[in-house]
């Protein structure tokens, strides 16, 4: 595919949210997005519940937004933020999108977001940094620790990689990606195909920052461009860092879904089976400490192995193939 170096304007971004059963918070991020001081070509939300309430939000914020292409996107079935994202890049890119700026209902944006990620876009074709993610803040306001250096032998994020940056640095060079606040160039999405729906939640942005390792360098930018805005119970771990509250669904997909992920690893070159079986054994290790927020302990001691069993099955399934290209499925 052919590249061009472009001004991120009006011309060319897509804002892809999903949501689901979230109203409030989606009207707060809607709300921010109103006020950016530059707005996306194309808003495109997601709505996995099909709700009413929901599209009368995404209704309302079009008639505030004359400006914007403004697309709702209401799912037959909840499909999970793998499945919403998926189809949210595919409709975006099939709007004609150059750049696809992800985000959950649970965050809101900064005013100068836009103005801010100009200077980015701009050199990022030429230095081939095609997958840019923002800082956060946590929704208390103080600054949120993403592990952004991650391990591929293992198959987990490294705890311990420096929080921060270092005086002058503006960047760090990464090899993951998370939906909260990713954005990238089309072209990652014709060579790597949609954001992978199988996974339903959990790993999918992780896998897909994998993949655009392999044909751009992703970078984590010294900007904070949007804050957290759902309150989560946690426990400080230092800091900045901070070990969150999880529900018994996720915990379920962080464990089935490394069957998944054990697939890309293959394709890549980078699976090692010793060392992610030890990167399975410290991740259950991590989710049976967070068992200490769950009210009935061994039933979600048990719906994290039952995890962990189907992750197997998934890690052996012949049948299995990678998302595909965009261009090989005839999409524009």
């Amino acid at each position: 595919m052919q590249l061009n170096s472009t001004h991120l304007n009006q011309a060319n971004l897509a804002i892809v949210v999903v949501t689901f059963k979230r109203q409030e918070l989606l009207q707060v991020l809607m709300d921010s997005i109103k006020n950016l001081t530059i707005h996306p070509t194309y808003l495109v939300v997601v709505d996995n519940e099909n709700s009413q309430d929901t599209k009368v939000i995404v209704e309302n914020t079009q008639s505030e937004l004359s400006d914007v292409n403004v697309n709702y996107v209401p799912m037959t079935e909840n499909t999970g933020g793998a499945g919403g994202f998926s189809k949210g890049v595919e409709v975006a890119y099939n709007l004609g999108a150059e750049w696809i700026w992800v985000m959950d209902d649970d965050v809101k944006v900064f005013p100068e977001a836009i103005e801010k990620l100009e200077a980015w876009i701009e050199r990022a074709v030429e230095n081939d940094t095609r997958a840019i993610q923002v800082c956060r803040k946590n929704f208390d306001g103080s600054d949120f620790y993403w592990q952004y250096d991650f391990k591929n032998h293992l198959g987990i994020p490294n705890p311990i990689s420096p929080s921060g940056f270092a005086d002058g640095e503006t960047f760090k060079k990464i090899n993951t990606m998370c939906f909260e606040g990713g954005l990238f160039h089309r072209s990652i999405v014709a060579e790597n195909g949609l954001p992978d729906s199988r996974f339903f939640i959990y790993w999918d942005d992780t896998m897909y920052g994998y993949l655009a390792s392999k044909i751009t360098q992703p970078i984590l930018i010294n900007e904070t461009l949007m804050a957290r805005t759902r309150t989560l119970d946690n426990v400080k771990i230092g800091k900045v860092r901070r070990l969150n509250s999880t529900s018994d669904m996720t915990r379920y997909y962080i464990m089935r879904n490394r069957g998944y992920m054990t697939h890309y690893f293959k394709l890549h070159g980078d699976y090692r089976p010793l060392t992610f079986t030890f990167g399975t054994f410290l991740t259950l290790v991590k989710e049976t400490i967070r068992l200490g927020f769950s009210e009935n302990f061994f039933k979600s001691l048990k719906i994290l192995l039952n995890g962990m069993k189907d992750g197997k099955k998934a890690r052996k399934d012949k049948s299995w193939t990678p998302m595909p290209k965009l261009e090989e499925i005839g999409t524009k």
